[in-house]
């Protein structure tokens, strides 16, 4: 609607328009208001069609120069947005009432009404309601072109540990998840010995490196590269890599510690059996059941490695066992496992079962090992020790045979298996033969190892329920009250953004 306003407005009596002739109120102008359009056009100046920049990919506009905003539509944030792409153009006139008019939300189009005043001739002030169009142009922000040029990381962490088997790895992915310690990673690439974490900002990247030295024995160490450098404003552009080193020992690993180590972890055997690699190596004695762990710190001061490759792992049967009892601590020993049990066995190789060739050993494994089962060791009798702290040991120090756990049959275990674990949203290579082995691995420990177990978030599949802790053959299963449901929720079940919160 449009109107004069003006002194005279309000006084009796009418005169004529002077263009036209028809009877009016006096105004400063004596034009009537459709005359009063044709000679004064208080909008003009202003652009009725304005262009306005929206990234699809995060969804924000463009504020000139060069900020991104996000903004919902008909929002107030928006609207402002919209003035001050015509503010220049509002300067001359006075602003009275903005709002949108409704448009297809996929039409690429916003509308905004506008009603301006201004004062025309004489002293009369004119009202005038107009619509602008501002047209959404698609265009990238630099956020999301860096994503797409595959050049938007501005730090890395490199995770690798030199072993052949992924057991630590594995579990370190479910700690990852367990605690979302990757919500800030913009890619997950998996290469043959480690993991690489992309980052948008080094202080993400710092913070998945001091998680990582909480959950796992490692080292670290950091760089960074110069990318550009703007000599004007004297700011620097760096990518920043963190490089961490996981000790190369994992679970069932026998190793030969140094002999200092050894004496000052309660002077035990330097053939030890790591029993499990948490926020430190856990090791323990087969010959006298003690126990010692071992942080990264003291790993790397006194480094040592694993004796055999988990591929040298050989089949054992049981032939005699007993349990030994009133073991005699020696002077200065450590504490002592109170889940294991000391026994004394003599076993043969099941490929060498036509001949008379039988072991004798001392095994940590006692409450799990009967007459006629089979075991899974490394003998040590027949093979090279390529160790400096083992190649200097006397003979009758080092063991003939080293057992590590009990063996079942794991077709019978991956089939009555009715939980599953999640995995990282990564870049990976196609999992080999080995690959699926080692993940065997890991989920037999899982199920044998309580104390890992309570780490992990270990969720219910599809099968039935599980029933008991066992199965007929004795082999360790996961109780259903150690399992989680695995929810999946939908954009349909919560709702979805802008959907209306009454039933």
């Amino acid at each position: 609607m449009e109107y004069l306003k003006g002194p005279a407005a309000s006084s009796p009596g009418c005169v004529l328009c002077c263009e036209c002739g028809v009877p009016i109120p006096p105004n400063p102008a004596n034009m009537c208001v459709a005359c009063l359009r044709t000679q004064v056009d208080i909008s003009e100046g202003i652009p009725k069609q304005v262009s306005i920049n929206f990234c699809k990919q995060c969804e924000r506009y463009l504020q000139p120069p060069g900020t991104w905003i996000q903004c919902a539509l008909e929002s107030r944030e928006l609207l402002t947005l919209c003035l001050k792409k015509i503010k220049a153009s509002l300067s001359k006139v006075r602003l009275i009432e903005a709002g949108f008019v409704w448009t297809e939300p996929h039409s690429k189009r916003l509308k905004v009404k506008l009603t301006i005043q201004k004062e025309v001739l004489n002293g009369a002030i004119l009202q005038q309601v107009f619509v602008v169009e501002y047209v959404v142009q698609p265009q990238m922000c630099d956020a999301c072109h860096r994503v797409e040029a595959k050049d938007f990381w501005k730090a890395v962490v490199q995770v690798r540990q030199k072993t052949l088997h992924k057991k630590t790895f594995y579990y370190l992915e479910q700690l990852i998840l367990k605690h979302r310690a990757h919500q800030n990673t913009l890619r997950i690439k998996e290469i043959h010995d480690g993991l690489d974490f992309y980052y948008a900002q080094k202080q993400h990247a710092q913070k998945m490196v001091d998680f990582l030295q909480c959950t796992v024995p490692c080292r670290s160490k950091s760089s960074q590269r110069l990318i550009s450098h703007d000599i004007h404003s004297n700011t620097y552009n760096y990518k920043s890599t963190f490089s961490v080193e996981i000790v190369p020992i994992c679970k069932d690993n026998v190793v030969c510690l140094s002999p200092k180590l050894a004496q000052s972890l309660g002077n035990m055997s330097q053939i030890c059996v790591c029993i499990r690699v948490t926020s430190a190596i856990h090791l323990i004695d087969p010959n006298t059941l003690q126990i010692a762990e071992i942080d990264g710190n003291t790993y790397w001061r006194y480094p040592f490695s694993s004796l055999c490759h988990p591929k040298q792992l050989e089949e054992f049967i049981v032939m005699e066992c007993s349990l030994v009892h009133n073991q005699k601590a020696v002077a200065g020993a450590g504490m002592r496992s109170n889940k294991h049990m000391l026994a004394e066995v003599w076993v043969q190789k099941t490929s060498e079962m036509n001949t008379d060739n039988q072991y004798f050993c001392r095994t940590h494994l006692g409450h799990l090992l009967n007459p006629g089962d089979l075991v899974l060791g490394f003998d040590l009798a027949n093979c090279n020790l390529n160790d400096e702290y083992a190649n200097k040991m006397s003979t009758h120090r080092v063991p003939d045979v080293v057992l590590i756990k009990k063996s079942y049959d794991r077709v019978k275990r991956q089939r009555r298996r009715n939980w599953k674990l999640k995995e990282l949203d990564r870049d990976k290579e196609t999992m080999d033969t080995d690959d699926e082995r080692q993940y065997q691995d890991f989920l037999e420990d899982l199920e044998e190892d309580e104390t890992i177990r309570k780490n992990v978030n270990i969720y219910k599949a599809s099968t039935a329920p599980v029933e008991s802790d066992t199965d007929d053959e004795g082999a360790p299963q996961i109780s259903l009250a150690e399992m989680l449901e695995d929810l999946h929720i939908s954009e349909d079940a919560t709702g979805g953004e802008g959907a209306s919160m009454m039933s």
